[in-house]
C-alpha cells in the first residue's frame, strides 16, 4: 500500500485538533467495510484502502477545495513513496469522486468508493446524530443562520438524488435508513 512514514503523516493529519468527524474513527470504519469488501480483488480493495486513508487527508472546513487537496497530496505521497502511475491515477480520481460523492454505475471502486464515505448518512439514529454534531463543531466559525441554511441546502440535495448510493449493497442496506435520517435532521434545521 504505502510505506510507514506515509501512514504516520497521514495519521497525524486525521489527528488535528479541529476535527470532530473527520478522525481517526471515520477513517477506521471506512478501512473496516473496504476490508470486508469480499467480492474485491486483491488489487482492488489496496487501491480503495490506500484512496480512503487519503480520501479526507486535508481537512479545513473553511475551504472548498479539501477533496482536491486530498487528491493532490495523495499523487505526491505515493509518488515519493515509488508507487506506479496507474495505482497513483488511480487512488487520485477515487479521492476526487468524494467531492460529488457521485460514481458510474459501472465504476466498481468509484461507487463503492463513494457509498463508503456517504454509509454514516444510513446510521443508527443515534450515530447519526452523533456524526452532525461532530460536523457541526467542525463548522463552528460559521454563523447558527447560515449553518441551518447551507446544511438544509446541501441534505435536500441529496434527497433529491435518485440515489444515495452507487454501490447496489450499500444501497440494499443503508439507502431508507439514510433517507430517513436525513428527513430527520431537515425537519429540525427548517423547524
Amino acid at each position: 500500500m504505502f510505506s510507514s512514514a506515509v501512514r504516520d503523516r497521514l495519521i497525524a493529519r486525521y489527528r488535528e485538533p479541529h476535527r470532530r468527524y473527520h478522525t481517526l474513527a471515520h477513517l477506521t470504519d471506512c478501512l473496516a467495510q473496504a476490508a470486508a469488501s469480499t467480492d474485491l480483488t486483491t488489487a482492488q480493495r489496496d487501491l480503495l484502502e490506500t484512496a480512503l486513508w487519503f480520501h479526507d487527508a486535508v481537512y479545513d472546513p473553511a475551504r472548498t477545495d479539501n477533496e482536491a487537496e486530498s487528491a493532490r497530496l495523495a499523487r505526491e505521497e505515493l509518488s515519493n513513496d515509488g508507487a506506479t502511475e496507474d495505482h497513483v491515477a488511480e487512488v487520485e480520481r477515487l479521492v476526487a469522486l468524494t467531492a460529488g460523492h457521485a460514481a458510474d454505475a459501472d465504476d466498481v471502486l468509484g461507487a463503492r468508493m463513494v457509498s463508503i464515505d456517504l454509509s454514516i448518512l444510513g446510521a443508527a439514529p443515534a450515530a447519526y446524530d452523533s456524526y452532525v454534531r461532530g460536523v457541526r463543531q467542525e463548522y463552528a466559525h460559521v454563523p447558527e443562520e447560515a449553518w441551518r441554511a447551507g446544511r438544509a441546502a446541501v441534505l435536500q440535495r441529496f434527497l433529491d438524488s435518485p440515489r444515495l448510493y452507487p454501490d447496489p449493497a450499500w444501497a440494499a442496506r443503508f439507502e431508507a435508513r439514510a433517507r430517513a435520517n436525513i428527513t430527520r435532521e431537515l425537519e429540525g434545521l427548517r423547524g
